[in-house]
């Protein structure tokens, strides 16, 4: 079943590719020649941001927190407006092709230091993203086989030679169509899903009234008030947008489809309008997840050890029907894929670009820069290869929280360069390398907090670590250029 969907998946996405990559150079692989449609790029981005985690994890959230995670869900709303009026009017204005240009005002060391950051980032992040359906849709064609585990790197092999090989020529121009059609695919599915576990809970739509009546949401006085982590609400609230000033305003992954609009209005009413939508969406997927739980109630099945593992429970062995796991299929390859496309296509564009010094803007097409952006592109993949591996080999944990604990560190440096480079761009010394030591002590120093003041005074950090990241990185850096400042008067 997964083979069959991945195939003609694949050659409709292939087709796709050749149809908007007829021609292939640097400006159209790194730019998108600046002439995609808003409403599309916004579309788009909605799936490359639920991932195929979100449609594994989330559902399985609710087990824990119920629906406390529309705290954070709601912060995102305001973080997309932060990033739509503040980050897009300056990367608009210095005609960008990778965000991380704004560094070069604090020196080389400083600069290459937040690209080499977003690759850590971007290639852990991505990965652990894309572990889950890799890991899936093997189970689904080898059936847990004795030949299990040796066969596991061939599936992630094949399913990232895929990706590399309809990515390879067109790059971002190719994504902002593709990943249009993989989200509408992975909503289809999505709400299909619900229509069919509804059935199987309460003949007719009763089940959306089950929701509504449930413990575990946030319509009734007895909605859990606190997330996983034993943050409030409302700290999960304000880490929602610094969850996305960083994760898609200082993200060259997500950013790079929003400057491929022809103006700066465009690319502004794309990022609102993905912003009001990702609310909602991830509503239909915590109601998904309420469902299943009743659901398990009624048939006197224990809930999983593994939230990840709830949906999966149903969808993918079948126990709700061929139909259903025909569209779990479709859903969770369409999601897979339009995280892992994007982010390696961001991947190559960011080094070729911020370590190389290509110049985004050549168009003349089959030049040595061009053979060198397609090694960089094949030494990317292979490199996310080797990171899905790791992840499947050591990972232990919630993988959505996982990726957002890991976010708190990777992330918080960038914040804290951003913020530094933005407020102090006409009182700024190059930093030197000082700050690449602040960008390295600062997540080994919220390393020591995460661990030390829950013994000390009881509490757990959750995702407001990213704020305190990137305070101890911009506070570290403004000490440093006063001194310069000192120095040199």
């Amino acid at each position: 079943m997964f083979l069959t969907v991945i195939l003609l998946y694949f050659l409709l996405l292939l087709g796709v590719s050749r149809l908007t990559a007829r021609r292939s150079n640097n400006s159209i692989f790194f730019r998108g020649e600046r002439q995609s449609p808003w409403y599309l790029v916004a579309f788009g981005m909605i799936g490359a941001s639920i991932s195929g985690i979100t449609f594994v994890s989330v559902p399985g959230m609710v087990i824990h927190s119920g629906m406390s995670y529309l705290y954070t869900c709601l912060g995102f709303i305001f973080g997309y407006f932060a990033v739509a009026f503040l980050l897009l009017p300056i990367y608009y204005k210095l005609n960008l092709a990778t965000i991380y240009t704004v560094l070069r005002p604090l020196g080389t060391e400083a600069y290459k230091t937040g690209a080499a950051f977003f690759l850590l980032s971007k290639m852990t992040g991505a990965a652990a993203r894309f572990y889950v359906p890799c890991y899936i849709i093997h189970r689904s064609l080898t059936g847990g086989t004795p030949y299990d585990a040796f066969l596991f790197p061939l599936t992630v092999i094949v399913m990232v030679a895929l990706i590399w090989v309809y990515t390879r020529r067109g790059g971002i121009k190719t994504l902002v169509w593709t990943d249009t059609l993989q989200t509408f695919c992975m909503f289809a599915a999505l709400i299909l899903i619900i229509y069919k576990v509804s059935e199987a809970l309460y003949p007719g739509l009763h089940g959306w009234q089950a929701v509504r009546e449930s413990f575990m949401t946030v319509f009734t006085q007895q909605s859990v008030p606190l997330d996983t982590a034993g943050s409030a609400g409302w700290i999960s609230f304000l880490s929602g947008i610094f969850i996305v000033i960083v994760m898609t305003g200082l993200d060259q992954d997500m950013m790079q489809k929003n400057l491929t609009c022809r103006t700066l209005r465009d690319a502004q009413k794309d990022m609102c309008a993905y912003g009001f939508a990702f609310l909602p969406a991830n509503f239909l997927f915590l109601c998904l997840g309420v469902m299943l739980c009743l659901l398990c109630g009624k048939q006197g099945m224990p809930l999983p050890s593994n939230p990840d593992e709830l949906l999966t429970m149903f969808a993918a062995t079948g126990y709700l029907g061929t139909a259903v796991l025909i569209l779990f299929a479709v859903g969770i390859v369409a999601a897979a894929f339009s995280s892992a496309d994007s982010a390696l296509t961001a991947l190559t564009t960011c080094f070729c670009i911020d370590f190389l010094g290509m110049k985004p803007d050549d168009d003349t097409g089959h030049s040595a820069a061009e053979h060198t952006r397609h090694r960089v592109h094949r030494v990317m993949a292979m490199l996310f290869i080797v990171c899905i591996m790791l992840f499947h080999w050591f990972n232990n944990t919630s993988l959505i929280d996982a990726i957002y604990r890991l976010c708190s560190y990777t992330y918080g440096p960038l914040l804290g360069l951003f913020s530094f480079a933005l407020l102090h761009k006409k009182h700024c010394n190059p930093l030197g390398k000082p700050a690449v030591f602040v960008c390295i002590a600062s997540p080994l120093v919220c390393l020591l907090l995460d661990y030390g003041v829950p013994l000390i005074f009881g509490y757990r950090f959750g995702y407001e670590l990213l704020m305190i990241n990137g305070l101890i990185t911009y506070g570290a850096l403004s000490v440093i250029n006063n001194y310069k400042l000192i120095i040199n008067n």
